[in-house]
């Protein structure tokens, strides 16, 4: 298994998609179903520093955010569903990587989704801009997008029982 990989499959604080009123966001179809197809969580918050290891030092001493070389992995329940444990990872990378481009984004977001699928068509549809790269792993499945600034970001559908 690549660890690098693995990184990005987490959990960093245990929060699920909300509005600002902290209400769960979820799109209703017509006959009041949730749709599928929709963010659930942060699967992972990433970021670079200039030197990855003493900044994992500085945030588990200080911060108690302990990463033993693969993310800090934190785990968390979902609202609707006690019973479904997902996970959230903070995860340091080196300044020159390169996996969060094009661009110099200094940071990445990764959003946990319940069907990777029916979001991406309805993203086609609505015109967001869509990397062909996919990768498929024990794990989960990935895909990627782009903001309107240009910022991409992860999407990752988990496999049942990741954990």
């Amino acid at each position: 298994m690549r660890w690098d990989w693995v990184i990005l499959t987490g959990g960093l604080m245990g929060l699920s998609a909300c509005s600002a009123g902290g209400e769960r966001m979820a799109e209703s179809k017509q006959d009041g179903s949730a749709q599928r197809g929709r963010i659930i969580g942060i699967g992972g918050v990433f970021f670079k520093a200039p030197d990855k290891d003493a900044t994992r030092a500085w945030y588990s001493e200080h911060l108690g955010i302990a990463d033993g070389g693969y993310g800090a992995i934190m785990k968390w329940r979902e609202h609707d569903d006690p019973e479904k444990e997902q996970m959230t990872v903070w995860s340091v990378f080196p300044a020159t990587s390169d996996y969060f481009g094009p661009g110099d984004s200094q940071f990445m977001l990764n959003y946990i989704v319940d069907d990777l699928d029916a979001l991406l068509a309805r993203l086609k549809e609505e015109g967001v801009r869509i990397d062909e790269k996919r990768m498929d792993e024990s794990y989960g499945r990935f895909a990627w997008i782009y903001d309107l600034n240009g910022k991409k970001i992860e999407l990752w559908e988990p496999v049942a029982g990741v954990l």
